[in-house]
């Protein structure tokens, strides 16, 4: 049986007091079912903080980005063994705001993911497409194109430290979700997909997310479908109320 995954995804929001509080309230309310893991994504800054709180406790610790690179003069970033330095365990790659907000490639997203498997991390891979592409009925060759250039070079083990995030772009902090019903069509292709790449064991293993505007109300519904594994979560996990409400919503799903 597959696990589900709730997310966290803060991207460029808290301060330091704000996020030690938000982790502690969420750390005191996350389910302790085996069968849900919850993931705080803190901004970088913010991991070491995060990383106290968490210890211990059935929360673990993301980063929303890493660099290709073990080390060297890339001024700003961050390498995927320095995540795993302060306590990650996972982490958020080809994220759409990093793919159409500041030009990442497909081949460049899948260079961070072999260095975060080299060192041991976790990989939650977001693909998606765009209100133009979905208008367009591209859908499927998006997601074909995402995967098979994002996974290339793995082999089927390798998926057991892999975690697919359906983002479909025009839903992100637009306040629009996709229906259930368009997010499990959606799912099953990148499930059939990956079974015709990687075989149907690690296809059937894999948890694929939904990541689209997610809240505590809709949370059910999308997470009850047969083939979404519960959400990468943005706006909705800056309040520890809500973001709980989602988590509990996948162990019931």
């Amino acid at each position: 049986m597959r696990p589900h995954v709730v997310a966290g995804n803060w991207k460029m929001n808290t301060t330091r007091d704000a996020a030690r509080k938000l982790t502690q309230a969420i750390v005191a309310g996350a389910p302790k079912d085996p069968r849900v893991l919850t993931i705080l994504c803190p901004p970088f800054v913010y991991l070491r903080d995060v990383a106290e709180i968490v210890v211990g406790s059935p929360v673990a610790l993301g980063a929303q980005n890493c660099h290709a690179q073990p080390k060297g003069a890339f001024t700003g970033e961050i390498s995927a063994a320095m995540l795993v330095d302060v306590g990650c365990t996972h982490v958020i790659l080809g994220h759409s705001e990093r793919r159409h907000g500041l030009g990442e490639s497909d081949g460049a997203i899948n260079d961070k993911v072999h260095a975060a498997l080299a060192v041991g991390l976790n990989v939650i891979l977001c693909v998606g497409e765009t209100k133009e592409e979905r208008k367009d009925n591209r859908m499927e060759r998006v997601f074909s194109r995402h995967i098979a250039a994002g996974l290339a070079g793995l082999k089927a083990a390798d998926l057991a430290r892999l975690v697919i995030a359906y983002e479909p772009v025009w839903a992100i902090g637009t306040g629009d979700v996709a229906t259930p019903e368009q997010a499990q069509e959606a799912h099953a292709f990148i499930r059939s997909f990956i079974g015709t790449s990687f075989g149907f064991v690690a296809s059937e293993s894999l948890p694929i997310l939904y990541g689209g505007s997610v809240t505590a109300a809709t949370a059910a519904g999308l997470f009850s479908r047969p083939d979404i594994d519960g959400g990468l979560i943005g706006g909705a996990s800056l309040k520890a109320d809500e973001f709980l409400a989602i988590a509990k919503a996948a162990v019931t799903a």
